[in-house]
């Protein structure tokens, strides 16, 4: 695995020796984040620092104006590297919308009940990158996900057992090209190269699904600002994906218009005192439109906010009202999208899966319950797993593809277009990363 050069950190007698660095950079709509993180020889990740500033340019995950999304990315990357006392030269990046789909393609070869040995996983590998049929499309990752031979499937290493045919599930995720060059654009306008390009439901799986749920069975809801992703996965591999055009910030043009206020005004009222979940309480408490050293909204003008008995308050009740039924849209096409990929809502099978909730989106009190009602499956909130030097303010649902970015890049797991022959030096046709997968390839992967 060949990375471009990168100072070494870690000097301090109490920090670990770091042998190379990475960087994440994830493209939201709402936001864009950035993290740098140094790896040591044993694969453990300590963040270095991190920055984020408001998305400008992205909309619904599609760039839809180059010079302020490069600005953007280039504000996020200078916050992380002043934090880190480092340069990056390169990073990896998230994507979220450009027309994402995933599709699982089996591929079998003969094995005439020979034992199975690594030339013959190697040989499966490359025969399923031949399979890999252009369709305009750019292929993201190409992954072997779990092995099958005759009658039994899910195997993790067929190597050593015998079999009349082999065969292995590899996990294709795509994109539309044209998106991810505006992308990739951005992302060099602000002078770095590209190391690879993730997908957030891949990168957020890395970050807060266990693999005991991915083996049972869950469905992962990353609720975005504009955009949510919805995937499932099985076996130990990712068997289904979706994506809804709607997110938080729908939620906050709901407010804004319901109660006639700013939009900014709009997102502190759902961040501070909102809730997806009602109570009796909420019709007797009266909430202030304003944050603190703001105009307040009746002053200087005749109107007031609809619901309110003050130009500078509103009934919660109100406020919970709106929230919940833009939630009752989003939710419901969640569901239909689960149900799609075969993930039944509200059955006796779907109340031993899990769901698990992760994104900006899903920072919104008492979410996790009000999902939980209406897929009648048990719900978590996913967030960043615990790593050395991450920030308390970014240990939060909000940053999971961030993270998860960081931890797919230290882990970069095999890609069956990198597999060529065995004596044979090859390199990934994106050209973002150059490998040389000889016949250690199959070794590192197992």
């Amino acid at each position: 695995m060949m990375f471009a050069p990168q100072r070494k950190t870690g000097t301090s007698p109490d920090q670990p020796h770091h042998d190379r660095v990475i960087g994440a950079v994830n493209i939201g709509s709402f936001r864009i984040s950035a993290m740098i993180a140094g790896v040591t020889e044993s694969g453990e990740l300590t963040v270095l620092g991190s920055g984020h500033r408001a998305a400008k340019g992205i909309k619904r995950g599609y760039v839809t104006e180059m010079a302020a999304a490069t600005h953007a990315v280039r504000d996020a990357i200078e916050r992380a590297e002043k934090l880190a006392g480092t340069s990056l030269t390169s990073v990896w990046i998230g994507c979220s919308g450009a027309g994402l789909a995933s599709a699982i393609n089996p591929v079998e070869i003969d094995m005439d009940g020979r034992r199975v040995e690594e030339e013959d996983i190697e040989h499966l590998l490359v025969t399923a990158q031949g399979a890999l049929e252009p369709d305009g499309r750019t292929v993201l990752h190409a992954q072997p996900a779990c092995y099958f031979l005759d009658g039994a499937d899910g195997v993790a290493n067929p190597k050593g057992l015998h079999a009349e045919r082999l065969g292995v599930n590899i996990h294709v995720m795509r994109a539309d090209s044209a998106p991810i060059r505006n992308i990739t654009e951005a992302v060099q306008g602000a002078h770095l190269n590209i190391d690879g390009i993730v997908a957030s439901p891949l990168a957020s799986a890395y970050a807060c699904l266990s693999e005991e749920e991915c083996d049972l069975g869950v469905a992962l809801i990353e609720f975005g600002a504009q955009v949510t992703n919805v995937s499932v996965h099985a076996g130990g591999m990712l068997t289904g994906f979706a994506t809804i055009p709607r997110g938080s910030a729908d939620i906050t043009d709901a407010i804004a218009s319901a109660l006639r206020i700013r939009p900014s005004q709009a997102e502190r009222l759902k961040c501070v005192s909102g809730s997806a979940v009602a109570s009796p309480a909420d019709n007797r408490e009266m909430i202030p439109v304003a944050g603190p050293n703001e105009e307040r909204p009746g002053e200087g003008t005749s109107a007031m906010p609809h619901g309110a008995d003050s130009p500078s308050t509103v009934v919660r009740a109100e406020l919970i009202s709106v929230i919940t039924a833009e939630l009752d849209l989003l939710m419901g096409d969640v569901a239909r999208a689960l149900e799609a990929m075969g993930f039944a809502v509200r059955s006796k099978a779907a109340r031993g899966r899990q769901v698990v909730l992760t994104g900006g989106g899903a920072e919104l009190a008492g979410l996790a319950d009000y999902t939980q009602g209406v897929l009648g499956a048990p719900v978590r909130i996913g967030r960043p797993p615990a790593m050395r030097g991450l920030p308390e303010a970014h240990a939060v649902p909000g940053f999971t593809t961030l993270a998860g970015i960081l931890l797919y890049a230290a882990q970069d797991p095999v890609d069956i277009r990198s597999f060529g022959s065995r004596y044979t030096l090859v390199s990934r046709p994106s050209g973002l990363k150059a490998v040389q997968r000889v016949w250690t390839a199959v070794k590192d992967y197992f």
